[in-house]
């Protein structure tokens, strides 16, 4: 019996954890990834319990001894730094039977990439255009080159090269705020082992996590309007000029940053699809369904989406009614988290001194199983043998 051949656009957490889970069903694969090199990055990553299940399953673990640290307790600060609420982020995550972990991108990659073993990555193979013929994709590349499979996966990210070929519109939204990120060696007294804290201000928030072994990563944003935002760049000067007056740990975490290891990008997503693919060709990740930080949960959803189709290609003996059994069994779910990191960001961004006022009110007195409903429903998610 022939062996299902897949091609993965983009080499990132979603296309390397897709080929994980293809390989160990049978399935053939080959990543291809514009950048001439593998791509690094300053920042961080939450992978919560949805994420790091799945993980576990492809025989991944994350955390001590290994790259990674558990996080046991989420911290909600005002922008001086006082404690508004706190979740059990631990205890939330062992009633779901997987840690959250917070782990720096870089080293995330790497250990998907020695997990995917003699996987073959071809870099700077920048997608010009597919071809479909019959039940067969092929990928042309911008040097000439050109694949040919039973399957074309578009992992390539919000700037997705098959995302474009297959929807008619595909407008950015953007949210007129720059986010900031970098991944440092970094302790304070103020961020014990197993912390990520968040400092909500006006029209500003700033992220400092605990990710193991001297580490932290920190993210933040700042309100500019569209323009300014798309153009920000990331120096220590101008961050420390935003987060003026703010929580002693927050400034020395920037203090201690290089500026070559700053990121700076707008806060974007896109429109709904109602379709995520045609033919033997789909997406995946933020290629699929880009979402704002505020949830966290763009690995998470990424890797659940790798898990499903990797199942469902492996229980479908027709690889087009896979595809669209795949796409529909994600849809909803992803279409909850898209908006749930909307309304949260929303909340997060507020400019308006009341508005913070009655924010910071209502996160001090809501009940916790308030607070807690969207991170839980974005964190449950069980590995199931078929989907």
């Amino acid at each position: 019996m022939t062996r299902t051949r897949a091609i993965v656009i983009g080499a990132g957490v979603g296309g390397y954890t897709a080929a994980i889970a293809l390989r160990a069903r049978g399935i053939d694969v080959e990543i291809y990834e514009a950048a001439p090199e593998q791509r690094t990055t300053g920042s961080g990553i939450n992978v919560g319990s949805n994420g790091t299940a799945v993980l576990r399953n492809l025989g991944i673990e994350l955390g001590a001894p290994l790259p990674g640290q558990a996080l046991e307790q989420l911290e909600i600060r005002t922008h001086t730094g006082r404690s508004v609420r706190q979740l059990p982020l631990g205890s939330m995550s062992r009633a779901l039977g997987a840690p959250t972990i917070g782990i720096s991108r870089n080293d995330l990659i790497s250990l998907l990439r020695t997990a995917a073993g003699d996987c073959r990555v071809h870099f700077g193979a920048e997608l010009s255009h597919f071809e479909v013929d019959g039940s067969a994709a092929t990928a042309f590349f911008a040097d000439g080159r050109s694949a040919t499979a039973d399957v074309l996966i578009g992992a390539d990210g919000i700037r997705s090269a098959v995302r474009s070929q297959l929807a008619q519109t595909n407008p950015l939204i953007e949210y007129g705020y720059v986010c900031w990120s970098a991944a440092i060696p970094f302790t304070h007294p103020r961020l014990p082992s197993g912390l990520a804290a968040q400092y909500w201000g006006s029209g500003k928030r700033f992220d400092l996590v605990d990710i193991g072994g001297g580490n932290a990563y920190w993210w933040g944003t700042e309100r500019l309007g569209i323009e300014a935002a798309r153009t920000a760049r990331g120096d220590q000067r101008t961050l420390l000029h935003a987060f003026d007056g703010w929580a002693d740990e927050v400034l020395d975490a920037i203090s201690h940053t290089p500026d070559s290891v700053i990121g700076a990008v707008p806060a974007q997503d896109r429109p709904l699809l109602q379709q995520w693919g045609s033919g033997p060709v789909t997406l995946l990740g933020d290629a699929a369904h880009p979402m704002l930080n505020s949830l966290g949960q763009a690995s998470g959803a990424a890797i659940e989406d790798a898990w499903v189709l990797a199942q469902t290609l492996a229980s479908t003996p027709d690889v087009t009614n896979a595809l669209r059994r795949y796409e529909q069994n994600r849809m909803a779910r992803t279409l909850t988290m898209v908006r749930n990191a909307r309304r949260r960001d929303r909340i997060e961004q507020l400019g308006n001194p009341l508005g913070c006022r009655m924010r910071t009110f209502a996160l001090r007195y809501s009940p916790t199983t308030v607070l807690a409903r969207p991170t839980l429903h974005a964190m449950r998610f069980e590995p199931s043998p078929t989907p």
